[in-house]
Parts: structure tokens; C-alpha cells; sequence
């Protein structure tokens, strides 16, 4: 694939601000990426129905299946975020992170590489 690729599936982009998304990103199917939150506390949401935050993912990002990405995270480039991962905070670049809520599990590096086969043909 060019490095200009972008690949989306049945995604669901909540963008009652801005949402940045770089080159070549994967984003697996039924993903949702929000920047709109409400507030915690019972007595601020009668007086602020949200509020909003910039989400950023970066170049050569991954993302999963089902994955939710909340508002004002930034993905690194080059991250890898696992499946079913629900992320609140800020992934570093070059790093796989998974989880509920979603948390850095190893660096990727050049042994990544040798990780998997080509298919045939």
C-alpha cells in the first residue's frame, strides 16, 4: 500500500471539534473517536451540556477493532492500539498499548519486523 493510505471501516466519528488523522492509518471496523465529553459532576452538567477537545492520531497509527478514543487524546505515530482498548489518555509513538482503560504494553522495534509471514503469492 502507498504510504498515503488511509483505511476505514464502519467508524463513527462524534466531531463537534476538530479530529486530525494522518497518513497511512489502519482503523479496524466499528471504532468510534469522540471529541465531546460532559462533565463528572451532576450540578456542572445542568449548567454545561460539553465540552469539547481535539483529538490527534497520528502517521502510521493502528488501530483495532472496537476500539473508543476519547476526547483530547493524542495517538503517536507509529502506535499500535489493541482491540476492544478504550483510550482516555495519550499514547506515546512507536508503542503497542491495549486495554480498558487502554495502557502501553511494549515499545515497537525493529524485531517487530521478523513478527509475521507474508501471505503467498
Amino acid at each position: 500500500m502507498p504510504e498515503d493510505y488511509v483505511r476505514i471501516s464502519n467508524l463513527t466519528l462524534v466531531d463537534d471539534y476538530e479530529i486530525n488523522i494522518g497518513k497511512g492509518v489502519l482503523i479496524a471496523p466499528n471504532v468510534t473517536i469522540s471529541t465531546t465529553n460532559h462533565p463528572m459532576h451532576h450540578k456542572a452538567r445542568a449548567h454545561v451540556e460539553m465540552y469539547c477537545k481535539k483529538v490527534v492520531i497520528e502517521d502510521f497509527v493502528w488501530i483495532g477493532s472496537n476500539v473508543v478514543i476519547s476526547a483530547g487524546v493524542t495517538i503517536g505515530k507509529g502506535a499500535v492500539v489493541g482491540a476492544g482498548s478504550v483510550v482516555v489518555r495519550d499514547i506515546p509513538p512507536m508503542c503497542f498499548a491495549a486495554g480498558s482503560p487502554c495502557k502501553v504494553i511494549r515499545e515497537i522495534t525493529d524485531d517487530d519486523l521478523n513478527e509475521y509471514e507474508p501471505i503467498p503469492g
